[in-house]
């Protein structure tokens, strides 16, 4: 069998040293033969730059790393001098970091070109000699690849005054590209996020946002069918079912994909389910956000958006669910085309690795309940799987009565009145049920259902005295899952703001 490419983001390197490669080519001819001006946003370590590397190599004229591959007879694999810069590799603290990051990068392409150009010009007017010289050695239009574009942005956002200097910075140097239009045969970018028209895009307005395009859907992370046969030999013995729930589940408009990170790490770590991806990069802004804007966490899990909200954001009005799809915490669940026109897109939680890993990290900003938690965690799923409720009650007490007196004094969201409903949420969700926040009946919205294979949960909060079963069973939040052949538990929680616990539980259960 091949080798796994772990780690491993240069094509050449894969095909010469006989390691696993899923073939893109045809989506990179379609690409190719499409747009002048491309761009691609992905969250990360989902496969963007070892595509960029590959159509590095396609411009490159080296046609014998691509034999067997849907490309290798169909392109006539001219030779193009390629400048590529990636931005990986820096902390961009600040705009002297910046900048020299984007001198190193220049000065690379000059030695690998075989050009001089005068470094005593800002980056910009480098950048611009940099293509004409290069055009002018070669007598051929250039191409030019651009991995990590938001990087230099993104490391400094939650420093909004520092990220608009890193911005114009940005659109300073991409706007070069827009000026030497004459001399470019291919340009793509690729990044995690989509900023605005308005600031970095402003001055690439020819640019194709293929991002949203089905027809790349499936442009980075391996498919089922790329599971159920290139990987085959690597899976031997594992449970495909449970893989997949665990692993696959983003999508971009066309088939669910599995990020290659996680699989690869999987087979390489003889099959242990663990959170791969979302380890090698801890959300922090994100809770940031969350706390800043008291954000209802229930809501994560019925998330609908439109698509011009879904493409782009900018640094002044950060999206938090635009961000967490952008960053791969959400994906997109359904699309629906809109009676006036235009679509909407529902998003979800991708997979059981996002929804356990996410949530705990949840779970210790909201409570601070570091090891406790995972005592909680498996009462909770035996209480909710085997429909014990009086251990559900049981528990909820316990996690509210150990949440430490000073979460709620120095945790903004905490003084919310939906803290409560979203610590019971986030700790359900890290379990991996299907969950849905504020689920939109005919008669109302029910405030968090839980549903599994054969029961499902309708649960009702309430802060104070308000009777919040009677309020389920007024509205009959029922009737929308009374065809299922499911049992329907009716249960309402109702909290003491004082004693910051549950003060009183109801349930009932129906049987169909």
């Amino acid at each position: 069998m091949k080798k796994l490419p772990i780690g491993i983001q240069t094509f050449s390197e894969i095909i010469k040293n006989n390691y696993i490669y899923i073939d893109k080519t045809d989506i990179a001819l379609n690409l190719i033969e499409t747009y002048k001006y491309a761009f691609l946003s992905r969250p990360r370590r989902f496969g963007k730059s070892l595509f960029l590397d590959t159509l590095k190599n396609i411009f490159q004229g080296n046609k014998e790393f691509f034999k067997g591959l849907y490309i290798y007879d169909k392109w006539d694999f001219k030779k193009y001098p390629v400048i590529t810069i990636s931005w990986a590799g820096s902390s961009f603290a600040n705009m002297a970091l910046l900048e020299e990051k984007a001198k190193e990068e220049l000065k690379e392409n000059q030695k690998k070109l075989g050009v001089e150009c005068d470094m005593n010009l800002s980056p910009f007017g480098c950048f611009n000699e940099l293509i004409q010289k290069v055009y002018e050695k070669y007598q051929m239009p250039v191409v030019v690849l651009i991995d990590e574009y938001d990087k230099p942005i993104l490391n400094v956002v939650e420093n909004l005054d520092q990220a608009k200097k890193h911005r114009e910075f940005i659109k300073g140097f991409y706007e070069v590209l827009k000026d030497n239009d004459e001399y470019l045969k291919f340009v793509f970018l690729t990044g995690v996020s989509k900023f605005s028209k308005a600031s970095i895009f402003s001055g690439l307005n020819m640019i194709s946002d293929i991002s949203l395009s089905p027809k790349y859907g499936n442009i980075c992370g391996y498919t089922q069918n790329d599971i159920e046969t290139s990987f085959k030999p690597y899976l031997e013995g594992v449970d495909l079912k449970k893989f997949k729930n665990y692993y696959n589940g983003y999508n971009f408009l066309k088939d669910p994909v599995y990020n290659p990170f996680d699989t690869l790490q999987f087979i390489e770590n003889n099959f242990l389910y663990d959170n791969y991806w979302f380890e090698s990069g801890t959300p922090t802004f994100l809770i940031k956000l969350i706390e800043q804007n008291n954000y209802f966490l229930p809501k994560l899990s019925n998330v609908v958006v439109g698509k011009e909200l879904l493409a782009s954001f900018d640094i002044e009005s950060i999206n938090l669910e635009v961000l967490l799809y952008q960053s791969g915490y959400l994906t997109i669940e359904s699309v629906k085309e809109k009676r006036r026109g235009g679509f909407e897109y529902k998003l979800k939680l991708p997979n059981i690795e996002v929804k356990q890993s996410f949530n705990d990290i949840l779970i210790d900003f909201l409570t601070n309940q570091k090891t406790e938690k995972y005592q909680f965690q498996d009462d909770l799923y035996d209480a909710i799987v085997d429909g014990k409720l009086e251990l559900f009650q049981k528990v909820l007490k316990s996690i509210f009565a150990s949440i430490p007196y000073n979460n709620y004094t120095n945790n903004n969201i905490s003084k919310a009145e939906g803290f409560y409903a979203s610590v019971v949420y986030v700790y359900l969700q890290s379990l991996g049920f299907d969950i849905i926040g504020e689920d939109v009946t005919n008669k109302g919205r029910i405030d968090l259902t839980i549903k599994l294979s054969d029961k499902i949960y309708i649960i009702e909060f309430k802060v104070g005295k308000d009777d919040a079963l009677s309020q389920i069973k007024k509205k009959k939040y029922h009737e929308k899952y009374q065809n299922g052949n499911k049992d329907i538990y009716l249960i309402g929680i109702n909290f003491d703001e004082k004693e910051k616990n549950v003060s009183k539980f109801e349930w009932e259960r129906l049987y169909f």
